[in-house]
């Protein structure tokens, strides 16, 4: 019967529509350094799930996936000509400026994205799995500690 197929999941479309950013952006575009910033993160999510880190996968899958959601919905709001989120506008209005460093631009994503979007994309999760935030507190856990392996790991690099 040959191969199986690949399964993908909702994260595996969040990671390919990341890369199409990455890969159509200038590389010293400020959205383009929070994107391949936030790329690393959610292909670490994606392997943690895959290899079955997560208590409850789909929970995970779904916080993540609504949590990109919402970056993905500023990015294609600002393609089209409309205003981002409040959050993200800095990030978005000062993306081409000399003066700001990409460290700059990588935290004004963070920033935006967790002080911000992380609190609704819970909601959005719970509304999704239909469930109460606590429920999701494993995952939410496990993907800060996540997160900061990433960071322990950027800082020897």
């Amino acid at each position: 019967m040959g191969q199986l197929a690949h399964i993908t999941t909702p994260v595996d479309i969040v990671v390919s529509r990341l890369r199409a950013l990455d890969e159509e952006l200038p590389a010293r575009d400020g959205v383009a350094v929070f994107n391949r910033v936030y790329l690393a993160v959610t292909r670490a999510v994606d392997r943690s799930v895959d290899a079955g880190r997560f208590a409850d996968a789909r929970a995970a899958v779904a916080l993540d996936v609504r949590f990109a959601e919402r970056y993905l919905a500023a990015v294609d709001a600002a393609a089209n000509g409309r205003r981002p989120p409040a959050c993200w506008r800095p990030l978005f209005q000062l993306r081409r400026h000399p003066g700001v460093r990409p460290l700059q631009f990588a935290l004004s994503g963070i920033n935006a994205h967790i002080g911000h979007d992380l609190a609704l994309a819970v909601v959005d999760a719970c509304r999704t799995l239909d469930c109460e935030p606590a429920e999701l507190e494993d995952e939410f856990d496990r993907v800060g500690d996540l997160l900061v392996s990433l960071e322990g790991a950027s800082a020897r690099s």
